[in-house]
């Protein structure tokens, strides 16, 4: 079964679940994820003076880490949830944040020097057109990096069966919840996905992987 990944739906559940968000990822992951988007990040090895777009940036994690990894970038936050922003803006105090659509990037072609998403492109309805929009606004050589669900495997299935427990204890609404395990089932595994970049004329760099595959972070190329 597919996940219903219509815009708006999208954006009123995350609207609904951003107070909770960043506790649940906390408990879901055992305090995990964090650690993984710090690995992940200094695989980019950012420059000075680069300008790096982090879309989905939901709660602002990427751009905090990034922010304190790499202070001589610029470093700007996309989101499509008003309510996620806001948090985000509480976490980064002086970062540059905006609303905006995946599908639909308010910037030039060749204008992002790097572009970084954790857990986001599971939720965009139309990917593909997403992907092609990601390509086009990157600068030549310039590097995407995409984080989120890696293999269908053993561990990741664990996830299945924590994720309805602290959804519970949480008090969360577990339709929220259903959404994410849906998604994650459904998503493309990275080599799926690496082929998927490939066809858009990405290069793959570094495939990197957590949690022996359950979490896994794609680096490609223009």
């Amino acid at each position: 079964m597919q996940p219903d990944k219509n815009p708006q739906k999208i954006m009123n559940l995350f609207n609904e679940i951003s107070t909770y968000y960043d506790l649940m990822n906390n408990l879901i992951s055992l305090g995990t994820h964090y650690i993984i988007k710090y690995l992940v990040i200094k695989e980019l090895e950012i420059k000075p003076r680069t300008i790096v777009l982090d879309l989905c940036c939901g709660t602002g994690d990427f751009t905090k880490i990034m922010s304190k990894l790499y202070p001589r970038s610029k470093i700007i936050g996309l989101d499509f949830s008003p309510e996620m922003l806001k948090i985000s803006k509480l976490k980064n105090k002086n970062g540059v944040f905006m609303q905006g659509d995946c599908t639909n990037l308010p910037f030039k072609n060749g204008e992002i020097d790097c572009i970084t998403m954790g857990f986001g492109l599971r939720n965009i309805q139309d990917r593909q057109k997403a992907i092609k929009e990601i390509y086009r606004v990157l600068t030549d050589s310039g590097k995407f990096l995409q984080l989120d669900f890696g293999y269908h495997n053993k561990v990741s299935k664990i996830f299945n069966f924590i994720v309805p427990i602290f959804a519970k204890i949480c008090r969360t609404n577990p339709e929220h919840y259903s959404y994410l395990l849906i998604s994650k089932e459904t998503f493309p595994e990275p080599d799926e996905l690496i082929k998927e970049f490939e066809s858009h004329g990405f290069k793959l760099v570094k495939k990197c992987n957590y949690l022996f595959g359950a979490i896994s972070a794609q680096i490609m190329q223009k």
